[in-house]
């Protein structure tokens, strides 16, 4: 059975890093679902429109292998302030679950809580106000746990490969990462 991946989508989401991690978890077999914060067209930070699988209502009570969340701005501050995104990342801490952000999506990771006494990045300077037990690593790509952060749209790519290798292993991240026809980084 196929591994499952939640991605929330909210107006003002990162293109680049939603695109990039729904894509290449696909490439990787994985069974990825875009749930939207409301019915109809999600609009992202440079203005491109998006259409979800599934509304975040549908998703709440499901089970997800990995829930992954882009950034981009205000897209990450209403994922930290929708209360069912909040409820899916706690429940999916409290499981043990996989739980990833990137760029400034971490702060969604420190409100619902998840994020005490690891160690994760974001995008520089986007976490400042969002005080907690964590430490900021200023990492490409930071893995803790079942926590994994990123700082940006630079590390979308290296970000998404890492997801892949989480759920499926470095055998299925360097497979995926061949095929995309990029020398791979160490």
């Amino acid at each position: 059975m196929a591994k499952t991946v939640l991605v929330p989508l909210a107006d003002g989401f990162e293109e680049l890093e939603a695109i990039t991690i729904i894509d290449l978890l696909r490439r990787a077999g994985f069974e990825v679902a875009t749930a939207g914060l409301h019915d109809g067209p999600i609009q992202a930070s440079r203005g491109t429109r998006h259409l979800a699988d599934i509304t975040i209502d549908e998703a709440v009570n499901r089970d997800f292998d990995l829930v992954a969340l882009p950034g981009g701005l205000p897209g990450a501050d209403h994922l930290r302030d929708d209360p069912r995104v909040q409820q899916i990342l706690r429940r999916q801490n409290e499981k043990g679950g996989e739980i990833a952000a990137i760029c400034a999506a971490p702060k969604a990771l420190i409100a619902a809580g998840v994020t005490e006494g690891h160690q994760i990045t974001g995008y520089p300077g986007a976490l400042d106000d969002s005080p907690g037990d964590y430490v900021y690593t200023g990492s490409p790509v930071q893995v803790d746990g079942n926590i994994v952060t990123s700082r940006g749209p630079g590390t979308a790519m290296d970000f998404a490969l890492t997801l892949i290798e989480t759920l499926g292993g470095k055998a299925l991240r360097d497979q995926v990462e061949a095929e995309l026809v990029r020398e791979p980084v160490s």
